[in-house]
């Protein structure tokens, strides 16, 4: 497992995003079969994106992994597609994308087991399956990820931490992310192998489609039941449930610590507002740049080398794939500056906002 957090060059691909997409939509179409084809031929490849609820998958995944395509072969062909959170539309785009001619699929799938039939019919057509971001099941060529369960015990060593004295005078919840999303069980998994015999998990839930208001609702309904004044910490999976999270508990006036992952915009903000205490920071574009590669690769016909994929992953189906699972990275009030700022994720003007100034000039941002 690695991390490259390569700084000049998400600055310089963030800046030419707009470029990239422009690119990718006019690329030409290459009218190929689906198969390998060799590396004189244009290739045509399908990313398919599972919804639009968190931030990270239009703003960045999309742009960077066409980026990195047309920096491979500027004559590729992309066919997009984002299922907005429904599996069913997802399996209809698998198809769309086979009969489109498509060489390989770059997949991150809503559903992770009920996906497995698409992804069937895509190898049984000689088409190529790059599993991003989470492991489809069926048999995938590629797989690119973060270490998902060192995710959950990074979030979990954080909140025992942020806990602190605190933890034999109440009890936590435990706001996880969706039962179909096989990240989902290992982030879980991961934290619950830290917390475990530190804090009292006085509520947990498994969010649906990981939603911000059922987030909230159960947050609301956690704090009902363990009496306000109870709850010691929250642990959220990702950074769009704690925003509802923190909705609820600033109408519960409470003030507890608050984990989050995916180092969304606002959890940085309120993370330099003291509302949340840390997310996850994942480098999109080592990730982004993997998935690229991998599907340049297979549709020209190459092996993945050790270098691309330098491990192997097991999908809930039982295939081994191969695989690139980068290191993620906490983040928190003292190293916005040297992460997701320094990475040209985001600006200090974007994230220090007149509500946000007097944060930011104590955190050493303005």
């Amino acid at each position: 497992m690695r991390i490259v957090l390569r700084r000049a060059a998400i600055a310089t691909t963030i800046l030419g995003l707009a470029v990239g997409a422009s690119a990718c939509s006019s690329a030409k179409s290459s009218g190929s079969s689906a198969g390998a084809s060799s590396s004189t031929s244009a290739i045509k490849i399908g990313l398919l994106l599972p919804e639009t609820k968190t931030t990270r998958y239009e703003q960045f995944d999309k742009p960077l992994i066409e980026a990195q395509i047309m920096a491979l072969d500027p004559n590729a062909t992309i066919d997009y597609y984002n299922a907005n959170q429904d599996a069913t539309t997802q399996q209809t785009q698998v198809d769309t994308a086979l009969t489109k001619g498509d060489q390989v699929l770059i997949l991150d799938a809503v559903d992770a087991k009920a996906i497995q039939s698409s992804v069937q019919k895509a190898h049984s057509a000689g088409v190529k399956v790059v599993a991003y971001d989470r492991l489809a099941q069926g048999p995938v060529d590629a797989y690119v990820s973060f270490d998902n369960n060192k995710v959950g015990q990074l979030q979990g060593q954080a909140l025992v931490t942020a806990v602190g004295s605190k933890a034999n005078s109440g009890q936590i919840v435990m706001i996880n992310g969706s039962p179909t999303d096989p990240n989902a069980g290992e982030f879980k998994a991961g934290a619950h192998s830290v917390i475990d015999g530190k804090l009292k998990i006085g509520k947990e839930y498994d969010t649906p489609n990981w939603d911000p208001n059922n987030a909230n609702q159960e947050a609301a309904a956690a704090i009902t039941a363990l009496g306000g004044q109870n709850v010691v910490g929250v642990y959220s999976a990702n950074d769009g449930m704690a925003a509802g999270i923190a909705t609820a508990l600033q109408a519960a006036n409470l003030s507890v610590p608050l984990t989050g992952q995916d180092a969304q915009l606002d959890a940085v903000q309120r993370i330099l507002a003291g509302t949340q205490t840390m997310s996850i920071y994942k480098p999109y574009k080592p990730e982004a740049d993997t998935a690229g590669t991998m599907a340049v690769d297979l549709a020209q016909g190459k092996a993945l080398s050790s270098s691309v994929a330098p491990t192997t992953a097991t999908s809930g189906s039982g295939t081994s794939v191969k695989s690139d699972l980068i290191t993620p990275v906490v983040l928190n009030k003292d190293n916005i500056k040297t992460t997701v700022v320094a990475d040209g994720l985001y600006t200090v003007p974007q994230i220090c906002t007149p509500q946000y100034a007097a944060d930011c000039t104590a955190a050493g941002l303005s």
